[in-house]
């Protein structure tokens, strides 16, 4: 499967050279969160072909879900020793690919609001 995103493309963003098991795992990834984001967004090559959406966008926001993987393989949390601790916000440290809220924006998706559901009688809420 061809990505939007490619491992040069992940590796330039990282500002360092990924060895064989780490481009093997971005490429994996990179198809992962294409699948995610073809899902929600199924015409997405139509809609980089008409301007809807920047194809340079989804190339980054695909570099940045896989990165947030990447920086963070084995989901540290938090490491100690002695006197110094290094801690990561949980979300980094969970290990799982996700896109942002702020990244779905860019791809066009809005992001969902809370609704109530009101009881009512013959189309009169109680």
């Amino acid at each position: 499967m061809s990505t939007y995103a490619t491992a040069a493309d992940v590796q330039a963003v990282l500002g360092r050279e990924l060895d064989d098991a780490e481009t093997a795992l971005v490429e994996r990834r990179l198809e992962q969160v294409e699948r995610m984001i073809l899902r929600r967004v199924p015409d997405l090559a139509g809609q980089i072909a008409d301007g809807t959406i920047d194809q340079a966008d989804v190339v980054d926001i695909e570099a940045e879900a896989v990165l947030r993987v990447v920086r963070n393989p084995d989901c540290v949390f938090m490491e100690s020793d002695g006197s110094y601790t290094y801690t990561k916000s949980a979300e980094a440290a969970d290990g799982s690919l996700r896109i942002t809220a702020e990244e779905w924006k860019l791809l066009g998706i809005k992001p969902s609001r809370m609704f109530q559901i009101v009881p009512a009688r013959g189309g009169v809420p109680l």
